[in-house]
C-alpha cells in the first residue's frame, strides 16, 4: 500500500516552546535522546538550571565514560553572551564537553567553535548544535531538529595537535636564543644589540648592508652563515650578491685556511640571494641537554667567521 507523502514545514519553535528556560530547557532534560540520536555517546541529565556562581546552566549530566556534559539552549541566533557563558560553564564545571544548540547558528561562532576544537586539549570536545522544528503538511504533530552544525572531528585534532607543537618549537628557540645571547655577553660583543627571537635563525650585520651573519639551531643542525641578500636595484646590471660572492670565493683557500675548516660555499644559482655556511650536522634543538655546549659552539664559530671574513667584506664595492 503506497503511503502519502506530505511536504515538511517549518515550526516557529515559539510555538511549541514560550521561554528557554521553563519551556524548551525543561523539555530537554526529559527528552535527552533526541539529542543522543545524533551524537556517538549517550547523554544523561543529571541537573538543569546548575548554579555557577552567579549563573545557572542550563542542562548539566555525564555521559556514558563518565564525561561531564553541560549544554547551553539558545533559542534564537548565537550571540556572545551565550558564548561567554558556555566556556564560563565549562571551566568551572570541570566538564569535557559543551553543547550550544541554537536556532540560529552564525558563521562567526562556527568558526571559533572550530578553533576550541583545534586548541582545547584532546578530552574537551566542543558542539555546535542547531535546533529547528518541522511538521508534515495537513498533520497536527511537530517534531525537533537537531543538526550538528559543528563537532569535533579527527582532522580537526590533528591540525591541533601540529599548531600546539609548532608553538612550542617557537617558545623553545626563543629560550635557546635567550640563554645563547647570555653567555656570549663576556665573550664578543656580535649580537650585543639583537634580540632573542621565535625563529630559527638570529642575524647581525657584519659591516656592510646586506650581508648578514647568522646563528641557526633545527631539529636536524646548527651552524652559523654569512647570508647575501642586497635587494634588487634598477640601476645595476648585475645581482651584487652574487658580485659579493664571487669576489670573496676568490680568497676560499685563504679563508678556510684562516677559518680552521671547510666552508659551505652556496651560490644558489637559482635564487637572488647567496650563502657561505659552516653547519654542524646532529646538533639540534631537540637536545637540550648539551645546548650549553651546541651555544658555545655557534659563539665560537661566529667570532672566527667575523673576524676571518670582516677585512675581505670591507674591501667589496
Amino acid at each position: 500500500m503506497q503511503k502519502n507523502i506530505g511536504k515538511i514545514l517549518k515550526v516557529p519553535l515559539r510555538n511549541l516552546w514560550k521561554k528557554e528556560d521553563k519551556d524548551f530547557t525543561k523539555w530537554m532534560e526529559e527528552n535527552i535522546d533526541y539529542l543522543n540520536d545524533i551524537l556517538d555517546f549517550e547523554i544523561s541529565i543529571e541537573s538543569s538550571e546548575e548554579n555557577v556562581g552567579p549563573f545557572r546552566v542550563d542542562l548539566y549530566g555525564e555521559d556514558g565514560f563518565g564525561r561531564k556534559v553541560i549544554i547551553e539552549n539558545q533559542l534564537e541566533k548565537s550571540d556572545h553572551d551565550h558564548l561567554g557563558k558556555l566556556l564560563t560553564y565549562l571551566i568551572n564545571l570541570e566538564a569535557k564537553i559543551a553543547i550550544w544548540i541554537s536556532s540560529d547558528p552564525v558563521e562567526e561562532h562556527s568558526a571559533v567553535i572550530d578553533w576550541l576544537n583545534e586548541v582545547a586539549p584532546d578530552d574537551m570536545l566542543f558542539y555546535l548544535i542547531k535546533i529547528e522544528a518541522i511538521e508534515i503538511e495537513g498533520q497536527s504533530m511537530a517534531a525537533p531538529l537537531f543538526t550538528i552544525v559543528k563537532g569535533p572531528t579527527a582532522e580537526a585534532k590533528q591540525l591541533g595537535s601540529e599548531r600546539k607543537e609548532f608553538a612550542q618549537r617557537h617558545i623553545v628557540r626563543k629560550q635557546f636564543w635567550e640563554q645563547l645571547l647570555e653567555r656570549s655577553k663576556n665573550k664578543t660583543k656580535l649580537f650585543s644589540n639583537i634580540s632573542p627571537s621565535m625563529d630559527h635563525w638570529l642575524s647581525t650585520g657584519i659591516g656592510k648592508s646586506g650581508i648578514a651573519l647568522s646563528y641557526l639551531i633545527t631539529n636536524k643542525y646548527a651552524g652559523c652563515d654569512l647570508y647575501f641578500s642586497r635587494g634588487r636595484n634598477k640601476a645595476d646590471d648585475e645581482n651584487v650578491n652574487k658580485i659579493w660572492f664571487d669576489e670573496l670565493y676568490k680568497n676560499k683557500d685563504r679563508i678556510e685556511k684562516e677559518f680552521g675548516a671547510p666552508l659551505d660555499w652556496q651560490r644558489l644559482n637559482d635564487k637572488w640571494a647567496s650563502r657561505i655556511a659552516c653547519h654542524y650536522q646532529g646538533l639540534t634543538l631537540q637536545d637540550e641537554k648539551n645546548w650549553p655546549m651546541i651555544q658555545d659552539k655557534l659563539i665560537e664559530t661566529a667570532i672566527r667567521m667575523e673576524k676571518v671574513f670582516a677585512p675581505f667584506i670591507k674591501q667589496l664595492e
